[in-house]
């Protein structure tokens, strides 16, 4: 089992940033590519943000585009969310995930993720 932590997260203006961290244990980190997703209230879960392995691969939901980076630390066994010129519509539960892969990809469906942590809730206002 792997677990996941997520924090970071926050009340914020329109235009503010917010950084998201997610630690995790009990499994190898640097085997993981590694997910970033939100749910908003009545709504699907929705893809924001993947890392491969190495940290080479990044992908990200056309929503966040130029606003949020992702990337990941293997040494601190963290993957990481800047959120930047954030808007109402970011507003959601953010959840990490870690999915075991073999190359150097990552992938943007979440039921390819094995494991999940429990959450972090950012809220933005207008």
């Amino acid at each position: 089992q792997m677990q996941l932590v997520e924090s970071g997260g926050g009340s914020v203006q329109a235009g503010g940033s917010l950084r998201l961290s997610c630690v995790t244990s009990g499994r190898t980190f640097s085997t993981y590519a590694m997910g970033w997703f939100r749910q908003a209230p009545g709504k699907e879960r929705e893809f924001v943000a993947a890392i491969s392995r190495n940290g080479a691969n990044k992908y990200y939901g056309d929503s966040v585009k130029g606003r949020f980076t992702i990337s990941r630390d293997n040494a601190k066994n963290t993957v990481y969310l800047q959120m930047n010129s954030l808007k109402p519509e970011d507003t959601a539960v953010y959840y990490c995930a870690a999915d075991f892969v073999i190359g150097l990809v990552a992938a943007t469906s979440s039921d390819k993720y094995d494991y999940w942590g429990q959450g972090t809730q950012v809220t933005v206002s207008s």
